[in-house]
């Protein structure tokens, strides 16, 4: 240590939290509130080793007065644990096994066709060859992910896809998992045998209550098919079991202002969390201004609904917001999560990777979404033309992994969330033809500091019993194992 100061700064970044504190973050993702007073003293070396302030930054990694090294090692490996995710590459793989589907949704994001154009169908030999090329992964763990379309109007694609993966994993000894993403309209008792005898999951779509639901999700034949989804949710939980399903919701402007309403429905249901999900600007969505809204907004009714969650579970009743979770994740530990969106580099590619009916290969479902859009510039290759080297060690994603490091990417790279954010190149691309994108104008980037900063807020409270409900679905745990007694407080803040 230097006799010319008592202490020496640590990397760390910072942003004005409110009127009289600030926000600091290190390198590894440790932070800590300070007061503008105790920032000037901190920063001019002026405050004292007995100081409260300075054993807080002390113990936070924000200085050190001893040696150095040992704390570099500590940094490090907190680094290198939020970075995993890198380790084993990808596990996601996701299969379009049609574009055909049996609704015609309003914000349809892959503009899907109707249930007679089979030219749009994933071919059995198409599906060998690409699990043969999931198999290629060096990830212990590969999770294969129907998609279309409407899945189930190939079921005998998807049915050849997982036999036949199954069989190849008897020599490979992956962690091996199958999840069909469907409306569930289509599903019937021998489909839903067949997939619990193969131990699927089912992934689902779900607005929020019938008028919503009905509204934007069209059966092509007519109907509501809010009531036929509910008639087949039955049907599925009673066979597989209620573990086995979840869903997901697309924000539009007709459920934006009821989101409220929206997660009643879920919890009527028998749903354990929801996913607020902002639209994505792809296919009918791009096309349909009457679904859209400004970002402010959705962030607006983010909070309200995240808010009104939290008086549930305070109230006993045990609820998740995933999106919330995936962050909270991320800023009160320092374990990766799998999410793609909130990964650097990207996680498109990395984390997971999506194989077109024909046999394309693009980074992420957005990427391919944009090729349904005549733009095919994440085309990473094809797996009858090119080697899983050729694909995976490619062009595509090599400008994808050099374009999209936050700490490096202007905006980014000075951020005192960028430890807890990601990058989304495919997103830049639409909206600046850059995959670098520009963050002032990023509606991404938006979100994402509004909600973290709200998150922050939360946690500055320090509210004990709204933590605890935090920490419940951080853990996964009930709210009265973290407390470790009976739950009987209930806090008046939310």
């Amino acid at each position: 240590m230097s006799n010319k100061y008592p202490y020496q700064i640590l990397p760390f970044k910072h942003v004005r939290f409110n009127d009289h504190e600030l926000l600091l973050v290190n390198e590894a993702g440790d932070f800590y509130f300070i007061s503008i007073d105790d920032f000037d003293k901190f920063i001019g070396y002026g405050l004292p080793k007995k100081n409260d302030v300075f054993l807080d930054l002390k113990s936070n990694h924000f200085l050190i007065d001893t040696n150095i090294a040992e704390v570099i090692d500590l940094l490090s490996t907190k680094y290198r644990t939020r970075k995993r995710f890198l380790n084993q590459f990808t596990s996601l793989h996701m299969m379009v096994i049609t574009y055909r589907c049996n609704h015609k949704c309003r914000y349809c994001q892959v503009s899907s066709e109707d249930s007679g154009s089979y030219r749009w169908d994933m071919s059995p030999e198409t599906a060998r060859r690409i699990v043969d090329y999931i198999f290629c992964s060096p990830s212990d763990e590969i999770k294969i992910e129907f998609q279309g379309g409407e899945p189930l109007l190939n079921w005998e694609t998807v049915k050849e896809t997982i036999e036949y993966a199954e069989q190849k994993n008897k020599k490979s000894r992956k962690a091996l998992e199958f999840v069909v993403s469907t409306n569930l309209t289509l599903i019937d008792r021998n489909k839903l045998d067949y997939l619990k005898f193969h131990n699927v999951y089912i992934s689902t779509s779900l607005d929020g209550p019938k008028s919503i639901h009905d509204k934007n999700r069209l059966l092509r034949t007519g109907g509501s098919s809010y009531d036929l989804f509910i008639k087949k949710l039955e049907l599925t939980r009673n066979i597989l079991g209620p573990d086995k399903v979840s869903a997901l919701m697309t924000t539009t402007k007709d459920n934006l202002y009821r989101i409220t309403d929206v997660v009643d429905e879920y919890i009527k249901l028998g749903f354990d969390g929801v996913f607020f999900r902002a639209l994505n600007p792809y296919g009918l969505a791009a096309k349909n201004e009457s679904l859209h809204y400004p970002i402010e907004e959705f962030v607006k009714s983010f909070k309200e609904g995240l808010k009104y969650i939290i008086r549930l579970n305070l109230k006993g009743i045990r609820f998740v917001e995933y999106y919330s979770t995936l962050l909270l994740s991320r800023i009160l530990t320092h374990f990766p999560t799998g999410f793609v969106d909130l990964q650097s580099p990207s996680g498109a590619g990395i984390c997971g990777v999506i194989y077109d009916y024909n046999g394309d290969v693009y980074p992420s479902d957005e990427a391919r979404m944009l090729a349904k859009m005549g733009d095919k510039r994440f085309l990473m290759g094809n797996v009858f033309k090119d080697t899983y080297y050729e694909i995976f060690h490619g062009k595509v994603m090599t400008e994808i992994v050099e374009k999209s490091c936050v700490e490096t990417m202007p905006g980014c790279a000075t951020c005192a969330f960028q430890i807890y954010c990601g990058a989304d190149p495919i997103r830049n691309y639409l909206e600046t033809k850059d995959i670098v994108g520009h963050r002032p104008t990023s509606d991404f980037c938006e979100k994402n500091k509004e909600i973290i900063k709200f998150l922050f807020e939360i946690i500055k409270d320090n509210d004990e019993d709204v933590q605890d409900v935090l920490w419940s679905w951080i853990t996964k745990r009930d709210l009265k194992e973290i407390r470790g007694e009976s739950f009987s407080r209930y806090s008046n803040q939310y």
